[in-house]
């Protein structure tokens, strides 16, 4: 699975002022971050607004994205949910010949147990035509998918073949890079640990930083792997206000802020998120001017 070490970006959906589908923004989008380096790009995952997108919307955000994409990176399709059901009937019957693998995210809402966790994702990989990067993001789902559950995946289902670890907690990390069977990826989640994870064994990273500055933190990933490591927080330290800056208010309002000031799409957002405050987007803007 070495096409998911690296970088990967989490693409968002750019919007026009009228919130429609912003189709040739997100063309601009595809082929920045391409030009920038990156290894490979996640379609509709939770930066891209999916919850908002009505499922014509998301047809016209994948066929847009396959596209501009052009068999150039492997590309990676978020399909999860917390009705196991509707994510099984989804994977039977979606088209997957454009894509290398899925991100699906762990039940949201329902809070099952461990035991539940489990069961959803062993359907999950049992029907699932392609490969499975499975997402632990506890603040979104609250629920934490702990080290012992996602070990037991990893053992039991060879088309799990990694996990996008986005708890924030760097000890819970290491113990799933301690544990894991050989060739599954650790894939970090939080892009202010995401250096310290990949030292620790990590295979790289699921970013939102990386697509409004995909050259530079990239690069820093492309370092942390050959443990040249120095060079590499030399670039995570430049980059580092601008990972809290982001997040500050919200994503994905923070990273359409940076787009709108790289000229690259409007800063819409749909409800319930709004746009950052005006402070915020001044600091955005200044930190995107200085680095570019």
């Amino acid at each position: 699975m070495k096409a998911f070490v690296g970088t990967g970006v989490a693409l968002v959906t750019p919007f026009k002022k009228d919130f429609s589908v912003d189709v040739e923004s997100l063309i601009k989008i595809v082929n920045f971050v391409i030009d920038g380096g990156v290894e490979y790009l996640v379609v509709l995952g939770t930066t891209a607004e999916t919850a908002t997108l009505s499922s014509v919307e998301k047809e016209l955000v994948i066929e847009t994205i396959v596209k501009a994409n052009a068999g150039r990176l492997p590309l990676v399709l978020g399909v999860g949910g917390n009705n196991t059901l509707s994510v099984v009937e989804e994977l039977k019957t979606r088209d997957f010949s454009s894509f290398s693998a899925i991100l699906s995210v762990s039940p949201y809402y329902n809070k099952p147990t461990q035991e539940g966790i489990y069961q959803h994702f062993k359907a999950v990989a049992e029907a699932s035509p392609v490969p499975v990067i499975v997402y632990n993001v506890p603040g979104r789902t609250a629920s934490n998918m702990l080290p012992s559950t996602v070990i037991r995946l990893a053992n039991e289902f060879k088309n799990i073949i990694g996990i996008k670890e986005a708890a924030g907690d760097i000890v819970q990390a290491m113990k799933l890079i301690q544990n894991k069977p050989e060739g599954f990826l650790i894939i970090s989640g939080d892009d202010m640990i995401t250096l310290p994870m990949i030292l620790a064994g990590g295979s790289g990273v699921i970013s939102v930083i990386g697509e409004g500055f995909p050259k530079e933190f990239s690069e820093m990933v492309r370092l942390g792997l050959q443990r040249k490591v120095d060079e590499a927080y030399s670039i995570h330290y430049k980059l580092a206000d601008s990972i809290d800056m982001i997040f500050e208010q919200g994503n994905p309002a923070g990273i359409k802020e940076v787009f709108k000031s790289l000229g690259l799409s409007e800063n819409t957002v749909r409800l319930p998120l709004v746009n950052v405050n005006e402070d915020l987007a001044a600091r955005l803007e200044s930190f995107t001017r200085k680095l570019s």
